[in-house]
Order: structure tokens, then sequence, then C-alpha cells
């Protein structure tokens, strides 16, 4: 039965009122054969976006299978997704590429109070993303980037990481561009349909397409050939958690018209490394037989379906926990592995360098800005081993 945004909200807010769990092992509920706290509360991005919407789908499957009470706490903010993680208020947090700059210890990450954390996924959604150009700019595939304008939010860091292997497909730096900058996200697609500007990075379910379409300048898509190795290796080695993936859902796509983008995680459920496994294995399996029950809540949840949500690659390493159930489930292979020893060894070695980095004078009193110098130089050179 489909269920409307509006049931989502109303069910979620019966859910905030839910009394808090005492802790992580809190009393267990014995819903059907598999065991859940009686009470979970996971972070989220705001009400009424895609993340919230999919996390209360999964919340109220929840309910109804196992009995569990799901409160969610969204927020606007990485921080305000990420820091009730660290400090163990919620029990998972639903996250997008925070998660890789929190543990890579990017951006508002790299403070003496942060650095790179040690966190791990269960599960995560395939979304896509490429730059979406105007159809008048002739802009096809990557190398047709250069010297276009580019419409950019410079603030918007989500998005201009994923616009980095992009370029580094066809072997271009932000240089090659003419960079356009905007206030926002939303301005930068304005820009397109208002001819200000030639292409921009985006995912393809943003509602502003739908405008360029049908405007003067037409829409096209950027398209990443999966047969391009060599391109993808440049992709990968730029931000290692993107891989190939066909779009058919989104402005100027449709089953008849896919394009190849990249695809990539969101949200992705995320919890501490030291989690337990026994409850973080009992997380994942909930997700994956609770699927039936929230498949068709969303035009999007078919794609949180375990052989889809449980693959890497994903902004951080799985947690073991859920590597128990996948591998009970058949779905974890050789590679998966492979994938999954390489991204432990990052997130050791820059936990390490940053460990170093810290202990030194300049570290312990720099300024923010300050510290963001010292730690790119430092994080380069410890990612030079992989």
């Amino acid at each position: 039965m489909k269920m409307t945004r509006r049931e989502y909200l109303k069910g979620a807010a019966g859910l905030a009122a839910a009394s808090m769990a005492s802790g992580p092992l809190a009393a267990l509920a014995q819903g059907g054969k598999l065991a859940l706290p009686e009470t979970m509360i996971w972070s989220t991005y705001d009400v009424g976006s895609t993340g919230y919407v999919e996390a209360s789908a999964i919340a109220d499957a929840f309910g109804k299978r196992y009995g569990t009470r799901v409160r969610l706490q969204p927020s606007g903010t990485a921080i305000g997704r990420v820091k009730p993680l660290k400090d163990r208020r919620v029990s998972h947090a639903w996250l997008a590429n925070e998660l890789f700059f929190s543990v890579e210890g990017l951006y508002e990450y790299c403070a003496p109070d942060w650095g790179p954390q040690d966190l791990r996924t269960l599960l995560g959604r395939v979304n896509s993303f490429s730059v979406v150009a105007t159809k008048v700019s002739g802009i096809k595939e990557p190398k047709d980037l250069k010297g276009k304008r580019f419409a950019i939010a410079r603030a918007n860091s989500s998005v201009n990481i994923k616009v980095e292997p992009i370029l580094a497909f066809a072997g271009l730096t932000w240089e090659d561009m003419e960079l356009v900058e905007f206030p926002s996200y939303g301005a930068t697609l304005k820009a397109l349909v208002e001819g200000k500007a030639d292409c921009a990075g985006v995912a393809p379910n943003a509602a502003t397409l739908r405008e360029l379409e049908a405007s003067q300048y037409g829409i096209g898509w950027v398209a990443l050939d999966p047969a391009n190795k060599e391109g993808w290796a440049r992709a990968q080695r730029a931000v290692p958690f993107v891989a190939p993936f066909q779009e058919t859902i989104g402005a100027g796509l449709s089953e008849a018209n896919p394009v190849w983008m990249m695809g990539y995680r969101y949200p992705m459920i995320t919890v501490p490394a030291d989690a337990s496994a026994d409850e973080v294995y009992a997380m994942t399996k909930a997700v994956a037989e609770s699927y039936d029950t929230f498949k068709d809540a969303n035009p999007i949840m078919p794609r949180w379906e375990v052989t889809k949500a449980g693959t890497p690659p994903m902004d951080a390493a799985f947690h073991e926990g859920a590597i128990r159930y996948l591998k009970e489930a058949g779905i974890w292979k050789p590679e998966h592995q492979e994938w999954q020893d390489r991204t432990l060894k990052r997130h050791r070695l820059l936990q390490a360098a940053w460990k170093e980095m810290m202990a030194t004078g300049p570290a312990k009193s720099a300024a923010p800005e300050e510290l963001q110098k010292l730690w790119g130089p430092r994080r380069a050179e410890a990612l030079k081993s992989l």
C-alpha cells in the first residue's frame, strides 16, 4: 500500500513523542524472529528532505513489523547530524557526503575536537550525480567541459566534491573551466535556465531541471562511459566513493533514454566503528527483511533492496556486523572485501596522520584556517601509500 508524505510526517511526529531508550542496551522487543531495541533514535536530514522521508518509511515499517519505536531527529546541518552520533545521543545517523568529510577530517571536521572520525556504514541507497548542461552548449562528456561556464556555489561542499571526479575522468581540473559564482545550489541551476552558465553539478531529481528541460536552452547530461577504465580509475582516485550507475529517472532521462552517471550513496545508515556487532547485524537484517513493508512507500524506495544497498562503494567502510549479515545473505563478494580492506587502511592512515599532526606545537595552537593548511599536505602524503 502506498503512503503519502503527509502520512510519513504524521507518523514521524507521533514517533517523536515516544520515550527515549536508556542506552544502546535497552530492553529488546521480540517482534517476529528478530530482536531489536524497543526504541531507537536516528539523526536525519531536515523534515521534507528525501532522506527524512526514506527514514520515516523504514521507521514505520519497523514499528509495524517489530514493534520498535523510532524517533527521528532531523537537522539541516552536517554537524547537526554527525555530532549526536559522536556523542552517542542517537544510535544511527542517516548521512550524505558529510560522512566522507568526517572520516577524512575535511572542512568543518578539520578542527581540534574533530579530525578523522571512526565511523562505519550498514547500508546506503544508490543515488546518481553528474554535470547537467544546456543542450545548446554541446557538452556531452567530461572532456567537453573545458572552457565552459560552470555555475558554482563555493560553500556547497557536498556538490563540489562530486564534480571533482567528473573532471578527473577527463584529466581536467577546476582551472580548465570558467567558474561563474552563485550564492546557492538552487541559484546555480537557475543560471542554466536563464542562460547565465553552461553547466552545473546536480542530482537528476532536482525540480529546477524540469524548467531547464522546457526552456529555450534545453537539457543535456555529461555521460561517463563505464567502459572507459582509465577515466574511472582517475575518478576514483579523486574520490573513492563513486562508481558507474545508469540513471533512468529525472529530467531528460527515461528507460528509453538512460545516461551513465556517477553513482554514490545517500542516505547511508551510519554507526560508530565500535558499535555492537550483534546490534548492527540485527539492524541490517531488519532493514532487509522489512523491505516488502516499505518498498512501495515512495518511487525511490526499491533502491533500498539489500542487494543494491548492501554493496560498496560507500563513504566509509562497512561495519563488521553488517558484513556478517551480507555474507549470510550471499551478497558480500571477494571484490567487496578487497574494497573494504583498502578503505579500512585509508581510515587508519588518516587517523594516524591526524594524531601525529596534532601532537606538534603548530597544530595545537592553530586557528581553523591554519589547521586546514597544515592538514591538506599531511593528508595527501598519508594517502600516497594506498
